[in-house]
């Protein structure tokens, strides 16, 4: 599988192959935001957290570059509000055990015009390689 953006992120927190890791999902998170995936997903994570036979993978699509930017954030440039959404991301998955975590990177701009074949073909591809049995 390639992910078609070239910051892309995919993280498996426990080494595993990429498509071996993708294919024991079993529930599966696609959100816009790095933010999302834990609210829009939770049973999600939570059912599949320490289970030997189901396994949560979770998808943020845009990069983060526009996140809100207050106290400890406020001087940070969108190149450096990528790279902490995208450490951010990666703790979430090591902790709640995931089987991997996709950051596909596009610009919010990007994914809110209509036909964006790229982001179209990563999430066809992701969602065919795991063919999971529960999408949040």
């Amino acid at each position: 599988m390639t992910l078609r953006h070239p910051r892309h992120d995919l993280f498996i927190p426990d080494n595993l192959d990429p498509e071996a890791a993708l294919r024991r999902v079993t529930h599966l998170g696609i959100v816009s935001h790095q933010d999302d995936l834990e609210i829009a997903a939770y049973h999600g994570i939570t059912e599949c957290f320490h289970s030997e036979d189901k396994w949560f993978g979770g998808v943020v699509v845009t990069n983060g570059a526009g996140s809100p930017r207050k106290g400890d954030y406020a001087s940070y440039t969108d190149e450096e509000m990528q790279d902490v959404r995208r450490v951010e991301q990666r703790k979430a998955a090591y902790l709640g055990e995931y089987a991997f975590a996709a950051q596909l990177a596009y610009p919010s701009e990007e994914v809110k015009k209509p036909r964006q074949p790229e982001v179209t073909a990563d999430l066809k591809d992701i969602l065919e390689l795991c063919a999971p049995e529960v999408v949040y």
